[in-house]
C-alpha cells in the first residue's frame, strides 16, 4: 500500500516559518553592488530580508550561503515575490 503524505491543506507546503523571525529592515539601493565590481550587468534584483542586502539572483545566493540568511525577495515595484532558501523555494 503506498501512503501519500501531504505537508499542508490540498497538498500545499506549510507556511515557511522563517517569515515569522525576520526583522524590519531598510533595503540597500537598486544595485547588485558584487556585479558592479565585476563590471556585470543584472536583470532582477533580490532583496535579503533579514539585513536589506541587495543583489541578482546569483550574488544573492552567494550571500545566503555566507550568512545563512534564509528569505529574499524581489524589490521589483508591486511584486509580492519571495524566496526561502532553506526550503528551496517561492513562498
Amino acid at each position: 500500500m503506498i501512503t501519500t503524505i501531504r505537508s499542508g491543506l490540498n497538498g500545499q507546503a506549510p507556511r515557511c516559518d522563517h517569515l515569522d523571525l525576520l526583522p524590519a529592515v531598510e533595503r540597500g539601493l537598486p544595485e547588485c553592488r558584487a556585479c558592479l565590481a565585476l563590471g556585470e550587468t543584472w536583470t532582477d534584483l533580490f532583496g535579503c530580508m533579514t539585513c536589506g542586502w541587495v543583489a541578482c539572483s546569483a550574488h544573492a545566493r552567494a550571500h545566503y550561503q555566507e550568512t545563512d540568511h534564509p528569505v529574499a525577495a524581489s524589490i521589483e515595484s508591486g511584486s509580492t515575490w519571495r524566496w526561502c532558501y532553506v526550503h528551496g523555494r517561492a513562498i
